[in-house]
């Protein structure tokens, strides 16, 4: 994700800094105790309740526990007018211990039915929490599906800084962006990043409208006066990269270079700045292609709405989705999230420099390749703070950010990307970009952290890199210049 704020004609950019809503962080960030999730063990049978969270320490409550997702098929039929979102989603898990009850993260909504395995389930809510009870318990290492329905007006949330995600209404329809909590606001699900899952999304809307979504289109069929668009992700996906985009995009479906699907949806308004859009995405996929590896998923795109003060745009799998027409170096920083944080996703939020620095890396890349400064120029005017992206940087560490409200904060970009220049210093090109494209590898369509990565580095250089993690992406404050 960066912010998108750009001067026409200019690639100045202003990194988007989000807070989490008050009520919602509280909700989120409060202690697993109590509420409906605490029940004990059922009876005799062994099955007890699954938890409220994963463990991750910036949103304790974030994620559930006692089940891997496998699949999500959800069925949306959404009214710009009157902006009421009708839903069903049907979730495929495994559960991974016997299961009396499971949580799924929901915000708002008001839910019509549940059931388990075809049978109506019990339904208890607390906050944003959302708890099933089957009509019997759930036998570990078995697979399970959980369908839900429900409807109402989704939630925008709106953070302290006025940063926006959830479901977003739009200037002619709605867009769906949710990171790092936003999923949850339109549709029920295990909304953290360490429970990656294939996606089908269906969207019914008026004719006249398109609705995007991440993956392919595999079918568009108009009924009476209202169209469905019915898209399928097969690659894993973290929810939070998933989306919804209702507007009336002109669209554009062509092939890249690699021998990619790519389907652009470009909202009219930003038609004559996005001209060229598909060009620059090949250009942009076939120098990332060869600089960190292959191409993770089966298609690209993006999705160039007008949403005049949202302030970011987001690395939505497969369709980047812009706020407005993007510069070049936006695109270079959005499209190499497919591999770093699309492909290879953090398993802790904590670890989120490990898309953004990466991200921001790539821009660096770009720019040494393509006749601008060279990486180690840009890490010196991040340092002597002559780069306008450089303020704030040494606010934290960039592996320790401090709340779930930093997350998005300029250490994770800007100092996560010296951090990867520190390390290509000290190894050396050949095992720096070996360490890179391994990961890539080694990872792919899975969950990583930053213990494996320097692991990784240290292994592919033969070196101690200690002092260098130590000073740069834990130490506090500003070091010396290198």
């Amino acid at each position: 994700m960066t912010g998108s704020g750009a001067a026409p004609g200019a690639g100045w950019r202003r990194r988007c800094s989000r807070a989490l809503p008050g009520v919602l962080l509280l909700a989120l960030c409060a202690g697993c105790t109590g509420g409906a999730g605490a029940r004990g063990a059922d009876g005799g049978s062994g099955a007890g309740a699954g938890g409220a969270g994963v463990g991750d320490a910036l949103f304790p409550r974030l994620g559930n526990g006692g089940y891997d997702v496998r699949g999500y098929r959800l069925a949306l039929d959404y009214a710009p007018g009157s902006r009421h979102l009708r839903g069903t989603a049907r979730i495929t898990a495994r559960a991974d211990r016997p299961l009396r009850s499971f949580h799924l993260d929901l915000a708002g909504l008001r839910v019509r039915k549940a059931s388990v395995n075809g049978r109506p389930a019990e339904v208890t809510r607390s906050g944003t929490e959302l708890v099933l009870t089957p009509a019997s318990a759930l036998p570990g290492g078995r697979t399970f599906t959980a369908t839900v329905g429900y409807d109402g007006t989704p939630k925008t949330l709106t953070g302290g800084d006025t940063g926006k995600e959830g479901w977003i209404r739009t200037h002619d329809g709605a867009v769906a962006l949710g990171e790092p909590t936003g999923s949850m606001t339109w549709f029920p699900g295990n909304h953290h990043p360490s429970d990656k899952a294939a996606y089908d999304i269906a969207v019914t809307v008026p004719q006249g409208y398109t609705a995007v979504s991440n993956g392919e289109l595999k079918g568009q069929e108009t009924r009476g006066r209202r169209t469905t668009f019915r898209w399928h992700s097969g690659e894993p996906m973290a929810s939070y990269l998933a989306t919804v985009a209702i507007g009336r995009f002109a669209v554009r479906t062509t092939t890249t270079g690699e021998g990619l699907p790519a389907y652009l949806a470009v909202d009219p308004t930003e038609a004559a700045a996005a001209k060229g859009l598909a060009e620059r995405v090949d250009d942009v996929i076939a120098w990332e292609s060869r600089t960190f590896g292959p191409y993770p998923f089966s298609s690209t795109g993006a999705i160039v709405g007008h949403v005049p003060g949202l302030g970011y745009a987001l690395e939505t799998q497969t369709k980047p989705f812009f706020d407005a027409a993007p510069d070049q170096t936006l695109i270079v920083h959005e499209l190499a999230h497919q591999w770093f944080g699309d492909s290879v996703t953090p398993r802790l939020w904590k670890d989120i420099w490990l898309n953004e620095g990466f991200a921001t890396y790539a821009e660096w890349l770009w720019e040494e390749d393509h006749g601008g400064r060279t990486a180690q120029r840009i890490f010196d005017d991040f340092h002597d703070g002559t780069d306008e992206e450089s303020e704030g940087i040494w606010d934290f560490p960039p592996a320790d950010p401090p709340s779930a409200a930093s997350v998005s904060d300029p250490p994770v970009y800007g100092r996560g990307a010296m951090v990867l220049h520190q390390v290509r210093r000290a190894v050396g090109d050949t095992a720096f970009f070996t360490v890179l494209r391994t990961w890539l590898k080694d990872h792919r369509h899975g969950n990583a952290d930053t213990k494996q990565f320097i692991e990784l580095c240290e292994r592919t250089s033969g070196r101690d890199l200690t002092r260098l993690f130590d000073v740069w992406l834990y130490g506090e404050g500003k070091p010396k210049r290198p």
